[in-house]
Protein backbone atom coordinates (compact mmCIF):
# COMPACT_ATOMS: atom_id res chain seq x y z
CA UNK A 1 0.00 0.00 0.00
CA UNK A 2 1.61 3.42 -1.13
CA UNK A 3 1.97 6.25 0.98
CA UNK A 4 -0.50 8.75 -0.57
CA UNK A 5 -2.91 5.24 -0.20
CA UNK A 6 -2.36 4.73 3.44
CA UNK A 7 -3.02 8.92 4.49
CA UNK A 8 -5.55 9.29 2.58
CA UNK A 9 -7.42 6.04 4.65
CA UNK A 10 -5.90 7.12 8.02
CA UNK A 11 -7.37 10.93 7.06
CA UNK A 12 -10.79 9.52 6.22
CA UNK A 13 -10.83 7.30 8.71
CA UNK A 14 -9.82 9.45 11.67
CA UNK A 15 -12.52 12.02 9.88
CA UNK A 16 -15.32 9.45 10.21
CA UNK A 17 -14.76 9.20 13.54
CA UNK A 18 -14.41 13.01 14.82
CA UNK A 19 -17.54 13.46 13.11
CA UNK A 20 -19.24 11.10 15.41
CA UNK A 21 -18.00 12.53 18.23
CA UNK A 22 -19.18 15.89 17.22
CA UNK A 23 -23.07 15.04 16.23
CA UNK A 24 -23.11 12.36 19.00
CA UNK A 25 -21.67 15.35 21.30
CA UNK A 26 -24.04 17.88 20.19
CA UNK A 27 -27.02 15.90 20.03
CA UNK A 28 -26.58 13.90 23.49
CA UNK A 29 -27.15 16.85 25.87
CA UNK A 30 -26.74 20.61 25.92
CA UNK A 31 -23.81 19.25 28.44
CA UNK A 32 -21.91 17.19 26.36
CA UNK A 33 -21.89 19.84 23.85
CA UNK A 34 -20.31 22.16 25.91
CA UNK A 35 -17.33 19.41 27.48
CA UNK A 36 -16.79 19.01 23.26
CA UNK A 37 -16.65 23.23 23.11
CA UNK A 38 -14.37 22.93 26.12
CA UNK A 39 -12.14 20.68 24.87
CA UNK A 40 -11.58 21.97 21.78
CA UNK A 41 -11.12 25.31 23.41
CA UNK A 42 -8.05 23.78 25.72
CA UNK A 43 -6.77 22.04 22.34
CA UNK A 44 -7.01 25.30 20.48
CA UNK A 45 -5.32 27.53 23.23
CA UNK A 46 -2.43 24.81 23.67
CA UNK A 47 -1.75 24.58 20.10
CA UNK A 48 -1.87 28.59 19.77
CA UNK A 49 0.34 28.97 22.78
CA UNK A 50 3.04 26.70 20.96
CA UNK A 51 3.29 28.18 18.08
CA UNK A 52 3.36 31.79 19.54
CA UNK A 53 6.48 30.45 21.43
CA UNK A 54 9.54 32.25 20.24
CA UNK A 55 13.32 33.07 21.49
CA UNK A 56 11.84 35.93 23.16
CA UNK A 57 8.40 35.40 23.85
CA UNK A 58 6.92 33.47 26.52
CA UNK A 59 2.84 33.29 26.76
CA UNK A 60 1.67 32.50 29.73
CA UNK A 61 -0.60 29.54 28.63
CA UNK A 62 -1.49 28.26 32.00
CA UNK A 63 -2.80 32.15 32.77
CA UNK A 64 -4.25 31.86 29.80
CA UNK A 65 -5.46 28.16 29.68
CA UNK A 66 -7.22 29.23 33.56
CA UNK A 67 -8.68 32.84 31.79
CA UNK A 68 -10.13 30.87 28.86
CA UNK A 69 -11.72 28.69 30.55
CA UNK A 70 -13.18 30.60 33.28
CA UNK A 71 -14.70 32.83 30.48
CA UNK A 72 -15.90 29.84 28.53
CA UNK A 73 -17.36 28.09 31.71
CA UNK A 74 -19.38 31.60 32.65
CA UNK A 75 -20.51 32.39 29.70
CA UNK A 76 -22.37 29.08 28.90
CA UNK A 77 -23.96 28.64 32.29
CA UNK A 78 -25.50 32.11 31.24
CA UNK A 79 -26.85 30.21 28.13
CA UNK A 80 -28.01 27.29 29.85
CA UNK A 81 -29.61 29.57 32.62
CA UNK A 82 -30.78 31.56 29.56
CA UNK A 83 -33.19 28.50 28.68
CA UNK A 84 -33.59 26.29 31.66
CA UNK A 85 -34.56 28.68 34.40
CA UNK A 86 -34.84 26.15 37.01
CA UNK A 87 -30.94 26.65 37.10
CA UNK A 88 -30.37 30.55 37.13
CA UNK A 89 -29.85 30.43 40.84
CA UNK A 90 -27.05 27.69 40.69
CA UNK A 91 -25.78 29.43 37.65
CA UNK A 92 -25.78 32.85 39.21
CA UNK A 93 -24.16 31.15 42.21
CA UNK A 94 -21.12 29.89 40.27
CA UNK A 95 -20.90 32.66 38.33
CA UNK A 96 -20.25 35.60 41.29
CA UNK A 97 -17.58 33.11 42.23
CA UNK A 98 -16.08 32.93 38.89
CA UNK A 99 -16.01 36.48 38.45
CA UNK A 100 -13.54 38.04 40.42
CA UNK A 101 -11.19 35.09 39.29
CA UNK A 102 -11.91 36.43 35.53
CA UNK A 103 -11.23 39.60 36.72
CA UNK A 104 -8.19 39.09 38.96
CA UNK A 105 -6.48 36.89 36.25
CA UNK A 106 -5.34 39.40 33.61
CA UNK A 107 -3.68 41.37 35.81
CA UNK A 108 -1.86 38.77 37.50
CA UNK A 109 -0.48 38.52 34.21
CA UNK A 110 1.56 41.70 34.85
CA UNK A 111 2.14 40.32 38.17
CA UNK A 112 4.00 37.47 36.84
CA UNK A 113 6.03 39.35 34.68
CA UNK A 114 6.77 41.49 37.03
CA UNK A 115 8.69 38.43 38.76
CA UNK A 116 9.58 36.60 36.03
CA UNK A 117 12.16 39.69 34.13
CA UNK A 118 11.98 38.06 30.91
CA UNK A 119 13.06 40.08 28.22
CA UNK A 120 9.65 41.22 26.41
CA UNK A 121 6.85 41.16 28.88
CA UNK A 122 4.76 43.37 26.73
CA UNK A 123 4.86 40.39 23.74
CA UNK A 124 3.97 37.86 26.79
CA UNK A 125 1.09 39.06 27.83
CA UNK A 126 0.03 40.13 24.23
CA UNK A 127 0.80 36.62 23.05
CA UNK A 128 -1.54 35.08 26.59
CA UNK A 129 -4.76 37.35 25.78
CA UNK A 130 -4.12 36.58 22.16
CA UNK A 131 -5.16 33.10 22.88
CA UNK A 132 -8.23 34.09 24.71
CA UNK A 133 -9.51 35.94 22.35
CA UNK A 134 -8.49 34.14 19.26
CA UNK A 135 -9.93 30.80 20.30
CA UNK A 136 -12.12 31.49 24.08
CA UNK A 137 -14.10 34.22 23.20
CA UNK A 138 -15.57 33.27 19.81
CA UNK A 139 -16.15 29.70 20.91
CA UNK A 140 -17.89 31.62 24.31
CA UNK A 141 -20.74 32.63 21.91
CA UNK A 142 -21.41 29.36 19.85
CA UNK A 143 -23.88 28.39 23.06
CA UNK A 144 -26.50 31.26 21.82
CA UNK A 145 -26.57 30.33 18.50
CA UNK A 146 -30.26 28.87 19.21
CA UNK A 147 -31.38 31.29 21.19
CA UNK A 148 -30.09 33.92 18.19
CA UNK A 149 -31.76 32.52 15.62
CA UNK A 150 -35.30 32.53 17.48
CA UNK A 151 -35.80 29.27 18.21
CA UNK A 152 -35.91 29.60 21.66
CA UNK A 153 -34.57 26.93 23.89
CA UNK A 154 -31.88 24.86 23.30
CA UNK A 155 -32.12 23.01 19.58
CA UNK A 156 -29.03 20.87 19.20
CA UNK A 157 -30.11 21.32 15.49
CA UNK A 158 -29.32 24.86 14.82
CA UNK A 159 -26.18 23.67 16.20
CA UNK A 160 -25.37 21.15 13.64
CA UNK A 161 -26.32 23.13 10.68
CA UNK A 162 -23.88 25.71 12.12
CA UNK A 163 -21.22 23.33 11.63
CA UNK A 164 -22.45 21.25 8.61
CA UNK A 165 -22.51 25.33 6.98
CA UNK A 166 -18.95 25.12 7.70
CA UNK A 167 -18.20 21.59 6.84
CA UNK A 168 -19.87 22.20 3.26
CA UNK A 169 -17.91 25.42 2.66
CA UNK A 170 -14.40 23.51 2.96
CA UNK A 171 -15.93 20.41 0.62
CA UNK A 172 -17.16 22.09 -1.91
CA UNK A 173 -14.20 24.73 -1.90
CA UNK A 174 -11.72 21.65 -2.12
CA UNK A 175 -13.72 20.39 -4.73
CA UNK A 176 -14.02 23.07 -6.97
CA UNK A 177 -10.20 24.10 -6.64
CA UNK A 178 -9.27 20.44 -7.23
CA UNK A 179 -11.16 20.39 -10.30
CA UNK A 180 -10.88 24.15 -11.89
CA UNK A 181 -8.77 26.02 -10.04
CA UNK A 182 -6.63 28.02 -11.61
CA UNK A 183 -6.33 31.43 -10.05
CA UNK A 184 -4.48 32.07 -6.13
CA UNK A 185 -6.08 33.33 -3.57
CA UNK A 186 -3.50 33.84 -1.66
CA UNK A 187 -0.65 32.33 -3.02
CA UNK A 188 2.03 33.59 0.31
CA UNK A 189 0.24 32.03 2.38
CA UNK A 190 -1.99 28.97 1.04
CA UNK A 191 -1.11 28.43 -2.17
CA UNK A 192 -3.41 25.70 -2.68
CA UNK A 193 -6.16 28.13 -2.36
CA UNK A 194 -8.40 29.57 -5.31
CA UNK A 195 -10.60 31.75 -6.26
CA UNK A 196 -12.82 29.62 -8.12
CA UNK A 197 -12.50 27.23 -4.43
CA UNK A 198 -13.56 30.29 -2.54
CA UNK A 199 -16.71 30.88 -4.67
CA UNK A 200 -17.28 26.96 -4.57
CA UNK A 201 -17.45 27.13 -1.03
CA UNK A 202 -19.96 30.23 -0.88
CA UNK A 203 -22.26 28.17 -2.97
CA UNK A 204 -22.23 25.09 -1.19
CA UNK A 205 -22.30 26.94 2.14
CA UNK A 206 -25.28 28.67 0.62
CA UNK A 207 -27.14 25.22 -0.21
CA UNK A 208 -26.52 23.75 3.06
CA UNK A 209 -28.21 27.41 4.46
CA UNK A 210 -31.12 26.92 2.19
CA UNK A 211 -31.30 23.00 3.72
CA UNK A 212 -31.28 23.99 7.54
CA UNK A 213 -33.71 26.85 6.93
CA UNK A 214 -36.31 23.98 5.09
CA UNK A 215 -35.33 21.66 8.24
CA UNK A 216 -35.24 24.04 10.97
CA UNK A 217 -38.60 25.50 9.35
CA UNK A 218 -36.69 28.76 9.52
CA UNK A 219 -36.50 32.12 7.39
CA UNK A 220 -34.77 31.02 4.13
CA UNK A 221 -33.35 34.64 4.33
CA UNK A 222 -31.65 34.64 7.36
CA UNK A 223 -29.46 31.29 7.34
CA UNK A 224 -28.90 32.13 3.51
CA UNK A 225 -27.13 35.58 4.79
CA UNK A 226 -25.72 33.55 7.76
CA UNK A 227 -23.97 30.66 5.69
CA UNK A 228 -22.27 33.39 3.00
CA UNK A 229 -21.21 35.44 6.10
CA UNK A 230 -19.83 32.04 8.06
CA UNK A 231 -18.56 30.92 4.68
CA UNK A 232 -16.39 34.07 4.00
CA UNK A 233 -15.19 34.70 7.77
CA UNK A 234 -14.23 31.26 7.26
CA UNK A 235 -11.83 31.66 5.08
CA UNK A 236 -10.64 34.34 6.22
CA UNK A 237 -9.92 32.04 9.48
CA UNK A 238 -8.37 29.84 7.62
CA UNK A 239 -5.96 31.90 5.99
CA UNK A 240 -5.33 33.59 9.05
CA UNK A 241 -4.34 30.11 11.15
CA UNK A 242 -1.89 29.50 8.04
CA UNK A 243 -0.43 32.68 8.39
CA UNK A 244 0.52 31.99 12.26
CA UNK A 245 1.87 28.55 11.05
CA UNK A 246 4.32 29.94 8.55
CA UNK A 247 5.27 32.44 11.02
CA UNK A 248 5.80 29.22 13.65
CA UNK A 249 7.67 27.01 11.08
CA UNK A 250 5.24 24.31 10.98
CA UNK A 251 3.00 22.35 8.90
CA UNK A 252 -0.05 20.80 11.78
CA UNK A 253 -1.13 22.95 14.53
CA UNK A 254 -0.87 19.97 16.15
CA UNK A 255 -1.13 15.73 16.01
CA UNK A 256 -4.15 14.87 18.15
CA UNK A 257 -6.47 14.11 14.59
CA UNK A 258 -4.31 11.76 12.46
CA UNK A 259 -4.52 12.99 9.12
CA UNK A 260 -6.11 15.99 9.88
CA UNK A 261 -3.52 17.74 12.10
CA UNK A 262 -4.45 19.90 15.57
CA UNK A 263 -7.97 21.22 17.03
CA UNK A 264 -6.99 24.59 15.11
CA UNK A 265 -6.58 23.13 12.12
CA UNK A 266 -10.06 21.11 11.86
CA UNK A 267 -11.81 24.17 13.87
CA UNK A 268 -10.27 27.57 12.28
CA UNK A 269 -13.00 28.50 10.45
CA UNK A 270 -15.75 27.77 12.71
CA UNK A 271 -13.53 29.26 15.37
CA UNK A 272 -12.79 32.50 12.88
CA UNK A 273 -16.50 32.92 11.52
CA UNK A 274 -18.02 33.05 14.94
CA UNK A 275 -17.98 36.44 15.78
CA UNK A 276 -19.02 37.64 12.61
CA UNK A 277 -21.96 35.27 12.47
CA UNK A 278 -22.82 36.16 16.37
CA UNK A 279 -22.50 39.59 15.32
CA UNK A 280 -24.63 39.66 12.29
CA UNK A 281 -27.57 37.49 14.26
CA UNK A 282 -27.74 40.30 17.18
CA UNK A 283 -27.80 42.91 15.00
CA UNK A 284 -30.55 41.12 13.12
CA UNK A 285 -32.83 40.45 17.06
CA UNK A 286 -32.23 43.96 18.40
CA UNK A 287 -33.50 45.49 14.57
Amino acid sequence: MSDKIRNLLVRTLSGAVLTVVVVGAVLWSQWSFGVLLLAILIGGMWEFYRMARREDIYPLKWLGLVTGTALFVASFLLAVSAEQVALLPRALSVLLWLLPVFILLIPLMFVCELFLKRARPAADVGATLGGVFYVAVPLSMMAYLPLLTGKGGWNPWVILAYIFIIWANDVFAYLVGVSVGRHHLYERISPNKSWEGFFGGIVGAIAMGCLAAWWLDGSYWLWCCLAAIAAVSGVLGDLIESMFKRAAGVKDSGNILPGHGGWLDRFDALIFSLPFVVAYLVLLYIS
